[in-house]
């Protein structure tokens, strides 16, 4: 199955997050070649002085909307691995399974996709087919924040208004809509110092009042309407709250004490607003606000022409909304795109991560046939 000879590829790069993804980019960039596509190769800096890559191909001619797929190539770490007959970088094929990280998160769709642009290399294109492979999706969609700001192939999937998927694992069920996010940290500064002297400033003592207030909004919006939305399950923006000072001992007075704050957002949510509220806590309180992380919600009209022919491809009766984010929270300014992959979620970020050997065939299947719909066809 060519879709495992390419999977059998990827997971051996430990492409997580914290490091460089260049080397597997590269890979892409090189494989994405041989199969004749142009190659954009974008690249960025993370905030820790690390080199990241985003690779983008176009393959076919300068006419008609065409088709996007959209990927991501890091992997989150691997703190445990429980699977005994190999480790997460040593893709291990079973009768039925493929095990690695990333097999199912999500370098087994990318791996479909490529056996499926394989199958259609040399016939003849009527539109254009585009394979997005973006960086840091793991940990902020940063990679396609890069891309939607500054790569010159997707101002092209644009303007042509694409039809577009983002390949993350749903079992190959048609997802219209999924949650974004927004994150913020609030930070109280003290002073540092041993406590027996008395004289530090403990930064957690003035957090108290802003967590108290915190605490009421919290609880204010709970079950609210106005901050639901019954698309989704669970329908709320299950606010998270963590506290942390960083201090190394008990016998410190703590300079710093850190609360982040996370909400899931949805299309019907004030998300601004509830951001402006936390804002205007942190300030009341005299804490230092930041803004780590904005992500909207994908949402393609579940009755538009684009899903029921997806719908129809895949012989499926309705599509569906999910509860996590994927990179089209920075692709919204297409207005054809849904996240439609094969694997499970439920394995995604297991310590025994696999993927199933029907999902990879029936996976390369489908795109293929999307392929030969979209992109070879007169449409």
């Amino acid at each position: 199955m060519r879709s495992v000879d390419y999977l059998n590829q990827l997971i051996p790069f430990p492409s997580v997050s914290s490091t460089s993804n260049v080397a597997v980019s590269r890979w892409v960039e090189q494989t994405l070649q041989k199969l004749e596509f142009q190659t954009e190769w974008l690249e960025y800096e993370d905030a820790a002085g690390l080199t990241k890559a985003c690779v983008l191909g176009r393959r076919g001619p300068d006419a008609g909307r065409g088709f996007a797929y959209f990927c991501h190539t890091d992997v989150v770490p691997v703190e445990s691995w429980s699977f005994p007959d190999s480790g997460p970088w040593e893709p291990l094929q079973t009768s039925d399974r493929l095990y690695g990280r990333g097999s199912c998160d999500m370098k087994g769709s990318l791996a479909c996709m490529l056996a499926a642009a394989e199958s259609a290399q040399g016939e003849a294109a009527t539109t254009p087919l585009y394979i997005v492979a973006t960086a840091d999706e793991e940990i902020g969609l940063i990679g396609a924040r890069h891309i939607a700001a500054s790569s010159e192939t997707y101002r092209d999937i644009v303007q042509r208004q694409c039809r577009a998927i983002i390949g993350e694992p749903t079992l190959l069920q048609v997802v219209h809509a999924h949650k974004g996010g927004r994150a913020m940290k609030v930070t109280s500064h003290g002073v540092a110092a041993h406590s027996s002297t008395g004289k530090g400033i403990n930064a957690n003592i003035a957090m108290i009042p802003f967590l108290s207030d915190l605490r009421e909004l919290s609880l204010q919006i709970e079950g609210q309407a106005a901050w639901q939305d019954d698309r989704f399950q669970p329908p709320t923006i299950n606010m998270n709250i963590g506290i942390n000072d960083h201090t190394g001992a008990l016998n410190i007075t703590p300079a710093q004490s850190v609360c982040t704050v996370y909400f899931r957002t949805m299309p019907s949510i004030d998300s601004p607003g509830l951001v402006d509220q936390i804002r205007s806590l942190a300030e009341r309180h005299g804490l230092e606000f930041q803004m780590m992380f904005q992500g909207e919600s994908l949402f393609t009209d579940p009755q538009s022409a684009y899903v029921a022919e997806l719908l129809d491809v895949t012989k499926t009766d309705a599509s569906q909304t999910v509860a996590y984010g994927t990179d089209g929270s920075c692709l919204t300014e297409l207005k054809d795109i849904v996240v439609l992959g094969p694997g499970d979620i439920r394995q995604a970020h297991t310590d025994d991560e696999w993927v199933s050997l029907d999902q990879l065939q029936k996976g390369t299947d489908l795109y293929g046939s999307l392929i030969q719909r979209w992109c070879l066809q007169a449409t």
